[in-house]
């Protein structure tokens, strides 16, 4: 299990730091960390619900959560993700890849990361 030795929320720039020693530091946006939330909202039980028009959505709190876990607290009211050590340093360490893979999938979906723009496919 991975614990970061140092946890930063930066409320402005909407990041949340995590340290793991002097040489392991990762940034993590809100919006990243929000549709990656490890809630029921967003596994779906089995079946991943494809969480889109997060664009902006902020941190305005974290809470330790045993010795185990990070509940992380969005301003959209989403706050039933409990994020554990182990979960919170994958999301770090597979940023590049997951991010990645999140905007092919919107793009598939014809969803956007705008909470104010619906995205049309037009068929051909």
């Amino acid at each position: 299990m991975r614990i970061p030795t140092a946890i930063k929320l930066h409320k402005a720039s909407k990041v949340l730091e995590l340290h793991y020693g002097p040489d392991e530091q990762y940034r993590l946006d809100a919006e990243f960390l929000r549709v990656h939330s490890p809630s029921a909202e967003v596994r779906g039980h089995g079946t991943p619900v494809l969480q889109h028009g997060k664009l902006g959505v902020g941190l305005t709190g974290i809470e330790p959560v045993g010795q185990y876990a990070l509940k992380l607290i969005f301003d959209d009211g989403h706050d039933s993700g409990l994020y554990s050590w182990d979960y919170l340093h994958q999301l770090a360490r597979d940023h590049d890849r997951l991010w990645a893979e999140y905007l092919a999938e919107l793009e598939r979906a014809g969803k956007s990361r705008d909470p104010s723009e619906s995205v049309v496919k037009l068929m051909r």
